[in-house]
């Protein structure tokens, strides 16, 4: 994808960060919880001690006004303490209630805030805890001056041995982390970037750990330096460990029943669940893994989910999705909006020297069940292909978008058997179903509100690269079959001339169209003045334009409407009539497929694509009747 994606110098982002982040306020805030103190009355210190309550010395046990003695009972004080007012109640899961106070607990070096429930804990040291946090049942909460909370942690994403690492930082995002990955000529951005993330580190060096308002830490054995923000749910863990969870009440980061996190960052929404492990990893905004998944060394951008399988030294961008075992490693994917299906061996980065290679999959790729790809690869340059179950790949790189690879149904003579076929703009003409379904289902799960996230598939860089592969193909003709000889980008694969000949319709075809919504859209922004200087200064308008006069050089504003309302219908009957095929082929194997299944006009995606068809060809005819007047 082109670097016109890269919006962020990096330095600058963590300096953002420094000055304003979420991690940064988190601690400004911890340091202005202690508020007002005073020391102990003799008569507060008897009844402390009347409720089996011991100091080293009561002289540095300090409270605020308003704090009750019977509030506090059968623990011991080391070192700094301060105490809050516990009058309200603590919200347990289900919604029991208990009332706050510091019960069975050893503690040492610590803030209690106002409100919070400190119960039958070994050891709580070196942390500020937020009013309301509730902390039970757990072995060790310490934290020691000095940590980063897992900032600053080397994330070594790429080629395991090493040449696209950097450092994260708790407010990173998949921005940041693709051009740092990618751009390694730069040395002037890289020295900037270390330069700031040295400074970030350095302004944790002297705070305690923090467990934020309302934060909840309960039957966990371990949670150490860790910064668990407001709201945040720490629950049945295995550890926590140098570690930042960026939370809020509304959006909490959990790691619970039985997950490990440890030398990692969770921002906000972000989940570490059912055994899940996650080492020296970030999970940005909603990100979660679940059911034995495993993270290690990788960033998994917004909305990621990794259940049951593993993830290794990756950069994953936003809605990549795994539900069954599978294995990706060593992966450049910031496009993200990909699918890693059951048994799918993503990560042969090793061939018997080093785990020195890489792939790049490209925005929207599905790996099917068993899919074997062999390293290096890119298919940066063919969003939204389809890795056909069972297929092997050879190392290679595929420029053709909405492709399908499959294995050859018949040997081709000449061709080595290790080589697939390839169908360019397969998921176009035969699949334009998935099209929508991943559209919809990216667009319904993209929540996070870190920017640069699209849902949009039909943009200008994707039909870019349409375009070009289009005048690739166009440029051969007069064989049966071709190979990466004859046409560049179709990699170590077959395409026969009837697929060449209708890919090239098909990206024809979805090339007017993505140019028809362009126009229609800023025909709709100007009320129908259809004057090309009204957009002089626009980057989209002239991009369609440019497709326009290529595709219709006689482009009356009137015809191309008309066009657009035609276009709309066949997308729309395409989708349908593309999932309607899978109900008829399930129909002919299982006798009672229709019983469970509902026919195709039912389905959600299709009824959301012709609810989308009929509004726009309405829009289509409003803007032709101004025209027209």
């Amino acid at each position: 994808m082109s670097e016109r994606m890269w919006r962020t110098e990096p330095d600058k982002a963590v300096r953002k960060a420094l000055a304003e982040g979420e991690l940064s306020r988190g601690l400004a805030a911890a340091r202005q919880a202690t508020g007002e103190t005073r020391a102990l009355s003799s008569e507060e210190i008897k009844a402390l001690e009347k409720n089996g309550n011991g100091a080293a010395d009561w002289q540095r046990v300090r409270v605020r006004d308003g704090f009750r003695p019977s509030k506090v009972r059968g623990c011991w004080f080391t070192g700094e303490v301060e105490l809050g007012r516990f009058e309200q109640e603590v919200e347990l899961a289900g919604g029991v209630r208990l009332g706050s106070g510091v019960y069975n607990a050893d503690l040492k070096d610590v803030v209690i805030g106002d409100s919070a429930l400190i119960l039958n804990v070994g050891i709580l040291a070196g942390y500020v805890i937020g009013t309301g946090a509730l902390i039970m049942g757990c072995g060790e909460v310490v934290a020691e001056r000095g940590t980063a909370f897992g900032c600053g942690l080397q994330l070594k994403v790429g080629p395991e041995t090493g040449g696209r690492e950097f450092r994260a930082y708790a407010e990173i995002t998949v921005d940041v982390a693709r051009r740092l990955a990618l751009a390694r000529s730069d040395q002037r951005m890289l020295a900037a970037y270390d330069e700031a993330i040295d400074e970030y580190i350095q302004t944790l060096a002297d705070h305690p750990g923090v467990i934020g308002a309302g934060a909840r830490v309960t039957s966990t054995p371990r949670v150490l330096n860790a910064f668990i923000g407001e709201g945040a749910q720490v629950d049945g863990a295995t550890a926590v460990i140098n570690a930042t969870l960026l939370s809020s009440s509304d959006e909490p980061a959990r790691v619970a029943a039985g997950a490990l996190v440890e030398d990692s960052i969770l921002q906000r929404g972000a989940r570490a669940e059912s055994l899940a492990i996650v080492q020296r990893s970030v999970l940005c905004e909603r990100a979660h893994a679940e059911r034995h998944g495993k993270v290690r060394y990788s960033l998994l951008g917004p909305d990621c989910a990794v259940g049951a399988g593993e993830v290794t030294s990756s950069l994953l961008g936003p809605c990549v999705t795994f539900h069954h075992q599978a294995l990706l490693i060593a992966a450049i994917w910031p496009e993200g909006k990909g699918t890693v299906a059951y048994g799918a061996n993503v990560g042969s980065n090793h061939t018997g020297k080093a785990p020195d290679q890489e792939i790049r999959p490209g925005e929207g790729a599905f790996f099917g069940i068993g899919v074997n790809v062999k390293f290096p690869a890119d298919f940066s340059d063919a969003p939204y292909t389809i890795f056909a179950s069972g297929v092997t790949t050879l190392p290679q790189r595929i420029a053709m978008p909405f492709s399908l690879i499959r294995l050859p149904a018949e040997p081709f003579a000449g061709v080595s058997p290790a080589y697939n076929e390839i169908i360019p703009a397969w998921v176009l003409s035969d699949c334009l179903y998935a099209v929508r379904r991943w559209e919809s289902k990216n667009s319904k799960q993209s929540r996070a509100r870190q920017r640069g996230t699209t849902t949009e598939i039909f943009r200008a860089e994707i039909v870019d690269l349409m375009l070009e592969a289009r005048r690739r193909l166009a440029a051969a003709s007069g064989r049966d079959m071709y190979t990466e000889r004859e046409i560049d980008g179709i990699g170590k694969n077959v395409l026969t001339e009837a697929s060449r000949q209708k890919a090239g319709e098909t990206y024809t075809t979805f090339i007017r169209f993505y140019a028809l919504l362009g126009y229609e859209k800023l025909l709709k922004r100007s009320q129908g003045r259809a004057k090309t200087d009204l957009f002089l200064n626009d980057p989209t308008w002239h991009h369609v334009t440019e497709i326009l006069d290529h595709e219709f050089p006689q482009r009356e504003p009137a015809v191309l409407l008309e066009r657009l309302i035609d276009a709309v219908e066949a997308f729309a009957k395409s989708v349908e009539s593309s999932k309607a095929r899978d109900d008829a082929r399930g129909a002919r194997i299982i006798h009672d497929y229709a019983d469970a299944h509902p026919p195709a006009a039912d389905d959600p995606v299709v009824r959301e694509t012709w609810a989308w068809a009929r509004q726009l060809q309405d829009e289509a005819r409003a803007l032709h009747g101004q025209l027209d007047s």
